[in-house]
């Protein structure tokens, strides 16, 4: 019974290990392309299947121990088989990152635009002569032309000289102005141009503050800097015929009520622009303004 081994089929003591590699020192790292995968190919056994009961483990990759190239397992038949994706050779290097995208599941990419940069004026800005008659004969791309650009200068100035001259335009103030000395008519008309650019000022800011709650984007100098200059443009005609016929005159009343409905229809023109709302809401942002603009300018008149 010599002439027997005890085993399983072949004999262990005949195999010769394949000697390991131990792994490189730190700092000398295998250049890139030649670096063995981790778990091999097979799971690291030999012949790809772990070994049977008894028999040694040989690890390392048997196709490159034969001289053969590694071989991809085979896919199960009903396994879907996904495209192989594509190489980039400079991912995960040092220095480099693979690119990535991430769907977006609210949109593409839409973003919030309230508070947002404004966006790049639509002309250069308009001179102040081409301002003043553009609210008159084309409001619309004056409007917009200029929503960007604020108009402190031309709006001050006609406002206050607007100012000074409303007073002669009623009745009872024009005959105390008229008939008092000329030191205290100066001061008188002076505050009289004092105040409306501050009211102005502070109806272009209610203005604008409500545009914003509508939904508003346009910035706060444009508005109002034009809703004083929309103000004061549109009731030039009727002050200018107040002037001369008074307040009470009926064709002063009749225009007034013209000039008051062309400035609610102006100023629901710039707000739209300014602030690209639809013109109910301009019209509601404008309401306070000309409320006021009836109330403190023409009702005495009117």
């Amino acid at each position: 019974m010599a002439g027997f081994r005890i085993g399983r089929g072949r004999d262990n003591r005949t195999q010769q290990q394949q000697p390991q590699q131990a792994p490189p020192p730190y700092g000398q790292q295998q250049p890139y392309g030649q670096q063995q995968p981790w778990p091999p190919a097979g799971g690291g056994y030999q012949g790809g299947q772990p070994p049977a009961y008894g028999e040694p483990e040989y690890f390392g990759d048997p196709y490159q121990q034969q001289g053969r190239p590694p071989q991809p397992p085979h896919p199960h038949p009903h396994q879907h088989q996904a495209p192989p994706p594509h190489h980039d050779p400079y991912a995960n290097n040092a220095g480099h990152t693979q690119a990535f995208s991430v769907d977006d599941p609210y949109g593409q990419g839409s973003t919030y635009q309230a508070g947002s940069a404004p966006a790049a004026p639509v002309g250069p800005r308009l001179h102040w002569k081409e301002l003043l008659t553009g609210i008159v004969t084309r409001p619309a791309q004056t409007f917009l032309q200029m929503r960007d650009y604020p108009v402190w200068g031309p709006s001050l100035v006609v406002t206050f000289l607007y100012g000074m001259l409303a007073i002669f335009g009623l009745d009872e103030p024009r005959d105390e102005v008229i008939n008092a000395t000329l030191s205290a008519a100066i001061p008188a008309v002076l505050i009289t141009g004092i105040a409306f650019v501050i009211g102005g000022t502070i109806l272009g800011a209610v203005t604008h503050t409500l545009a914003r709650q509508f939904g508003g984007t346009g910035s706060w100098q444009p508005t109002v800097g034009l809703s004083m200059l929309i103000m004061t443009l549109t009731d030039a005609p009727r002050l200018f015929f107040a002037l001369f016929l008074g307040g009470q005159n009926s064709f002063v009343q009749l225009l007034g009520w013209a000039t008051w409905l062309a400035a609610g229809a102006l100023f629901t023109v710039m707000v739209s622009k300014s602030h690209d709302l639809p013109w109910p809401k301009a019209l509601g942002a404008s309401a306070i303004q000309l409320i006021a603009l009836l109330s403190i300018i023409k009702l005495g008149t009117i």
